[in-house]
C-alpha cells in the first residue's frame, strides 16, 4: 500500500530533522519541532525532490505547521496532474 501525501511529508520532515516519526504530527508547528528557517529551506528541497514539484519560497514562508504543508503540496500535485492531463490530451 502506498503512502499518502501526508505520510510522505511527515516522513521527509522526520528524516531530515532526525526526529522520531511519531513526534511529527499533522498539527505540529515548525517551532514545536525546533525547525528554523535554514532547516525549512532544506526541507523544501527534500520535499521538491520527493514529489517532483517546485515550491515557491515566498508561499512556503507563510506555512506554519505540517498540515498547511501537506495541503499546499496536495494542491501542487493536483495542479501538476491537471497540467499533465491537458498536455497528454493535446498530443
Amino acid at each position: 500500500m502506498s503512502e499518502t501525501v501526508q505520510e510522505r511529508v511527515l516522513r521527509v520532515i522526520a528524516t531530515k530533522q532526525q526526529l522520531p516519526l511519531e513526534s511529527v504530527r499533522p498539527d505540529s508547528t515548525f517551532e514545536e519541532l525546533g525547525i528554523d528557517s535554514l532547516d525549512r529551506l532544506n526541507i523544501l528541497f527534500d520535499l521538491e525532490g520527493e514529489f517532483d514539484i517546485a515550491i515557491n519560497d515566498e508561499e512556503a514562508k507563510k506555512v506554519t505547521n505540517m498540515q498547511e504543508m501537506v495541503v499546499g503540496i496536495e494542491h501542487m500535485l493536483a495542479a501538476k496532474e491537471q497540467k499533465n492531463q491537458i498536455s497528454s490530451e493535446a498530443s
